[in-house]
């Protein structure tokens, strides 16, 4: 069994609401074998309110979590990546800093959550979180340590693909 823990970012334009869930969960659900992070392009400066109430109210560790820029895991002395996601389409098509050891890459756009205001919201971020989780599920399942490099690229590009919150209406 392979003992190395590899290195997640989780990236959206305000790093406020989807990549956090994504941060909090593969943090949780990773079990040790995986340290996750997120960021934006253009973080917003804070993680949106309903994304830590939510968390909070499921247990999970939220003291650590702060909106935060990309360069951060840019910089020289940042962690190597191994994989890096993309959960907001507009961060899918921006153009990312190079990264570092050259991580796997792929888009697991979801819904922004954020973008319901009012009655609502908290149902939109715990079905961000749904979609999220079981990504998350799909992508701890995998084979690491028997997976060509080019298998395991397919399939998360297909990960990104399973039930997302665009095809129902928050």
């Amino acid at each position: 069994m392979n003992d190395k823990i590899y290195n997640v970012l989780f990236l959206c334009t305000g790093n406020s609401a989807r990549s956090i869930l994504g941060e909090a969960l593969l943090n949780r659900d990773g079990e040790g074998r995986f340290r996750a992070y997120s960021a934006g392009s253009f973080p917003k400066g804070e993680v949106h309110p309903m994304a830590l109430d939510v968390l909070n109210g499921l247990g999970f560790d939220i003291k650590e979590l702060r909106s935060k820029s990309w360069d951060e895991f840019a910089a020289p002395d940042a962690p190597q990546m191994d994989f890096i996601f993309t959960v907001c389409d507009n961060a899918a098509g921006e153009t990312c800093p190079v990264w570092p050891g050259h991580p796997m890459t792929a888009h697991w756009g979801i819904e922004d959550p954020a973008a319901i205001e009012g009655e609502g919201q908290r149902e939109a971020f715990l079905m961000a979180l749904r979609y999220m989780r079981n990504r998350i599920a799909l992508f701890l399942n995998l084979p690491f340590d028997a997976i060509d490099q080019l298998s395991l690229k397919t399939r998360l590009k297909a990960i990104g693909t399973e039930e997302t919150a665009k095809e129902r209406k928050l």
